[in-house]
């Protein structure tokens, strides 16, 4: 019941001069993304700024992403929110307007118990029809879903078929991969890091929801694409040749830096929402040298 394999794009939300929310230029980062390879736009994420779009904003932007794609690749919408009720309604909300799957973060600020958790996306799993990939965060949100509750989420709602593991502990990912296959489950594990897509894809990840993917399409579908064919190498070594520039892209809170390099590619997809700052200018020169070096200016 995969979503997709390959990357996904945790795209950007455009922003006009005067803070709304720049439609066209959306349209044009989705069709550049398509063309590029992507294997699956994911709107209205973390670097979708959605923790700052109102509620209108953000489902606007999910239906405007699904007409836009038009069934080119799937649209997986973030729906995620630290209240129940609230994720239930943007998550049906988004299921009528025809999304491929939804991206539910862990609840954030309120750190749920474990059992709270299982509550918590289960309820969100049953209004809805369409599959779920857990996105676990806990240096955002301060919330981990362990393995075990991973596997019992996973076990009594069935449209719960992934996870966006962006934990960076590698240990903890060996530990789903094997619980997961020890309970015979069809579930997915996505990268949430771009950093370590690779090291997933060898615990049998399906890929990744990728910030990289922003600027760089094609080489991180590739990434994947290579591993999946046999090439492991050519995968290892594209991995390791976007390291500096992955950094680069984090060396201040994600979106800052991948709007950054966006406008400095041309794509002119404005600023950011408060509370979140312009990129400091010496670091706007790393992340320049790291752009040169990879070939993207």
């Amino acid at each position: 019941m995969s979503i997709f394999t390959g990357a996904g794009v945790a795209i950007v939300t455009p922003m006009n001069s005067d803070g709304s929310v720049n439609f066209e230029k959306l349209g044009e980062l989705i069709d550049f993304q398509i063309e590029n390879e992507t294997d699956c736009i994911v709107i209205c994420g973390t670097t979708g700024e959605a923790s700052t779009l109102t509620h209108e904003e953000h489902l606007e932007c999910i239906k405007f992403a699904v007409e836009r794609t038009n069934k080119r690749v799937p649209v997986v919408a973030g729906t995620g929110s630290n209240c129940t009720e609230t994720a239930v309604y943007l998550s049906t909300e988004a299921e009528k307007y025809g999304a491929d799957g939804l991206l539910v973060v862990t609840p954030y600020y309120n750190k749920a118990t474990q059992n709270g958790l299982v509550k918590h996306f289960t309820t969100i799993a049953n209004a809805v029809n369409i599959p779920i990939i857990l996105y676990n965060v806990p240096g955002r949100t301060g919330c981990n879903i362990l393995p075990a509750t991973v596997v019992k989420i996973a076990k009594e709602a069935k449209n719960v078929v992934a996870i966006k593991e962006a934990t960076g502990n590698m240990s903890q990912v060996a530990e789903l991969a094997s619980l997961v296959k020890k309970n015979d489950l069809e579930f997915d594990i996505y990268s949430g890091n771009d950093e370590q897509i690779v090291p997933i894809m060898s615990l049998g990840g399906k890929g990744v929801i990728s910030v990289l993917s922003n600027v760089a399409p094609k080489q991180t579908h590739d990434i994947v694409a290579s591993y999946l064919a046999g090439d492991v190498k050519k995968s290892l070594d594209m991995q390791l040749e976007a390291i500096e520039l992955i950094n680069s892209l984090f060396m201040e809170v994600n979106p800052i830096p991948v709007k950054a390099a966006l406008n400095i590619m041309g794509y002119e997809v404005g600023s950011l929402r408060a509370p979140l700052s312009e990129m400091e200018p010496q670091n706007q020169e790393k992340l320049k040298e790291a752009m040169k070096a990879y070939g993207l200016i």
